[in-house]
């Protein structure tokens, strides 16, 4: 009886805690709808007051000397926007929930630092971040809101996403929001769009204050799927005269895409086409598409080109879809146009370029059309690369004649990764990994970002692209106080499709408290300055000199390469630079000697330390070396450049057998041996 009472117990302790639970947090089936594209709740609970922290970005340089950049660790579903007046400020926001929500990452100098900035939300998040910027230069950021997930919240900033204005309720719904910021100067150049499922319709909110206050101005329908996306183009003359969203319906295996438009700025909007272009993605693993184990779907990414050139207006769509059709088959990447404002589309292009690309997985792609150059990127993960498919690259490629053709793709990642990242956290059959990457770009550069599991995390990267490879010897090197010099040389080995120029400049971690450090740029066949390279691939000489009597320590330099005009792509490497005062080498004196002279060293014979004199009539590099009988070098005692001047070496030869030994000055044309011997 006791048993029988205590069990019933136990079961209606359950019962009533999983109702309290269900009831409180109305969380039941968030992980498991194949039509719910959110954070699964375990992880949201696990990271949702995961703290800001502020490191510096690791440089992920590959076999090829081509960068990745980590910026953060996060929970994957990157988003990223660059500033359009400032192409050296962007920011780049993953996943996160809570009270803190996701933290974007700025960089204002081009990507060569990053930092994090918290956004006052006022309210528990809930994930799915976007972002954008205005024609200003004012960012956005919106984040899903409540742990119930009511809707959205849109924080502004004034000042490139370095700090943000308490964030404002922007739209309603209960999954994925997008985005889109109208960058044009037309009439509607104040307005700000949301797009968000709920439920069974998509709701289109408006700002129309450049974002302090917003409303939702309408309910779109069919939408029963996640991944309803705005965007903005031109009407004809008009300036962000047409508003687009396109809502995602049906099937998760056969998706509905159904295109509307507004032309009043977004108060209205008109059914434009409704069309059956993508099937299965991957594999259905519990009615959700799966690459791998990793979730996705065919999200219906558009975008619209507001340039004045030949393509203006062309609104462009991009997915992913299994060919064959069928699920079990593998994705490719597809694009598609219309150049009548949605209402009829071209036939589809296929925008990877693998042979056999049945064999290979494309998926997750992101794309963007540049407000300047009307050039229309696309990126996205990839398996050509990987015969078992369960490793992928991130690709991307553009298209600079409307999407009737995408020049050859370019691997953009580093490093391959494991696709099914068990060790990462997201869970779920399929996993969760993220649902979306991004790619924003200002003029004929972009900057992308994804989730990358190579480091068995959710690591938040960033790469350039069009890209250039820089290459130099970065081991630790050590120059005397009483002045030194070493040559560095610096080489742009290959390009990805980048045409301009590379520039260099450098900056000191520290510097020492006395003397200096210097550095000049110099063309590598004729040692004239030179700071740019305008043909490549090339190189040129980094000269690192030490002036007499700079402070000893370590100090790092840093070189810093950037593109044209001091834009990006910018890169850099770090050097640490050892300054010494050692028992070898120190000057005597100020007085510059007339001529070159090598001293006999004393004493001599030695045991087993002697010193060598010697006077250096002009400034120039000077080799000081010893050699045994045969001819050998058996120690490089000086090879750099020394100012003009008398020095003393004490030169320690214990780790030689005893024996007659010459050493060798050599400056210029002036050269002169000695003899010594060493007595043990």
């Amino acid at each position: 009886m006791k048993n029988i009472f205590r069990t019933t117990l136990v079961i209606l302790l359950i019962v009533t805690g999983l109702f309290i639970f269900q009831g409180q947090n109305s969380w039941v089936g968030w992980d498991d709808d194949p039509n719910i594209d959110r954070i699964p709740y375990e992880y949201f609970l696990r990271n949702q007051n995961k703290p800001v922290t502020n490191t510096q970005p690791l440089v992920l340089t590959g076999e090829d000397y081509f960068d990745n950049f980590d910026v953060a660790i996060d929970l994957a579903e990157g988003h990223i926007s660059m500033n359009p007046v400032n192409p050296l400020n962007a920011f780049v926001t993953f996943n996160s929930g809570g009270t803190i929500g996701a933290s974007p990452t700025i960089t204002t100098d081009g990507g060569i630092t990053w930092y994090k900035t918290n956004p006052s939300w006022g309210a528990t998040m809930s994930g799915d971040p976007v972002t954008a910027f205005d024609s200003l230069g004012n960012a956005y950021f919106e984040n899903m809101w409540g742990s119930t997930i009511i809707g959205t919240k849109i924080s502004k900033s004034t000042t490139g996403a370095t700090s943000w204005i308490p964030a404002v309720v922007a739209n309603t719904g209960n999954d994925k929001n997008w985005i889109a910021a109208d960058q044009t100067a037309g009439p509607y150049k104040s307005h700000i769009y949301s797009a968000m499922t709920n439920n069974s319709s998509c709701n289109v909110a408006r700002s129309t204050d450049a974002g302090a206050t917003w409303n939702v101005v309408t309910s779109l329908v069919p939408h029963n799927l996640p991944g309803a996306m705005p965007c903005v183009g031109p009407n004809g003359p008009i300036q962000g005269g047409s508003v687009y969203v396109v809502t995602n319906a049906g099937s998760s295996f056969s998706p509905v895409y159904t295109i509307f438009r507004s032309t009043d700025g977004g108060a209205t909007f008109n059914q434009q086409s409704q069309v059956n272009f993508a099937n299965c993605v991957g594999d259905n693993v519990g009615g959700r598409n799966s690459v791998h184990n990793m979730r996705t779907r065919p999200y219906p990414f558009i975008s619209a080109d507001n340039s004045y050139g030949p393509n203006r207006g062309r609104l462009y769509l991009v997915y992913a879809s299994n060919t064959p059709a069928g699920c079990g088959n593998k994705p490719d990447i597809y694009s598609r146009y219309s150049t009548d404002f949605g209402v009829t589309w071209s036939t589809e292009v296929k925008v990877n370029d693998d042979a056999n690309s049945e064999n290979n997985n494309q998926w997750h792609p992101a794309m963007w059309c540049d407000k300047q150059t009307g050039r229309l990127w696309v990126q996205w993960l990839d398996t050509r690369n990987t015969p078992t498919t369960d490793s992928c690259e991130v690709y991307a490629t553009y298209s600079d004649d409307g999407g009737a053709t995408f020049i050859p793709n370019v691997k953009i990642s580093t490093k391959k990764f494991r696709i099914n990242c068990t060790s990462c956290g997201g869970g779920g059959t399929p996993a969760y990994l993220g649902d979306y990457n991004g790619i924003h770009s200002n003029g004929h550069q972009s900057m992308m970002t994804w989730a990358d599991f190579r480091n068995g995390n959710f690591m938040s990267t960033v790469a350039f692209f069009p890209d250039y490879a820089l290459k130099s010897r970065t081991a630790p090197d050590s120059l005397a106080a009483a002045g030194q010099t070493k040559d560095y040389f610096v080489s742009v080995p290959a390009v990805k499709l980048y045409t301009g120029n590379v520039k260099f400049s450098h900056n000191f971690t520290t510097n020492p408290a006395n003397g200096s450090i210097t550095v000049q740029f110099l063309n590598r066949s004729n040692n004239q300055p030179l700071d740019s390279l305008t043909t490549l691939p090339d190189s040129l000489i980094m000269r690192v000199t030490t002036a007499p009597g700079t402070s000893t320590g370590n100090f790092q330099l840093n070189l810093i390469s950037s593109g044209t005009g001091g834009s990006i792509p910018r890169h850099k490497r770090a050097f640490n630079i050892r300054v010494h005062n050692p028992i070898g080498i120190t000057p005597i004196g100020t007085n510059v000697p007339s001529k070159f002279d090598l001293l006999q060293n004393y004493p001599n014979p030695f045991n087993p330390v002697t010193n060598i004199k010697f006077d250096i009539a002009k400034t120039g590099i000077v080799r000081l070396a010893v050699y045994d009988v045969t001819g050998r070098v058996v120690a490089e005692l000086v090879n750099g450049e020394l100012h003009a001047g008398s020095y003393n070496y004490d030169y320690n030869a214990s780790n030689l057998a005893s024996g007659i030994y010459f050493y060798k000055l050599e400056s210029g044309s002036y050269s002169s041996i000695k003899k010594m011997i060493l007595v043990k």
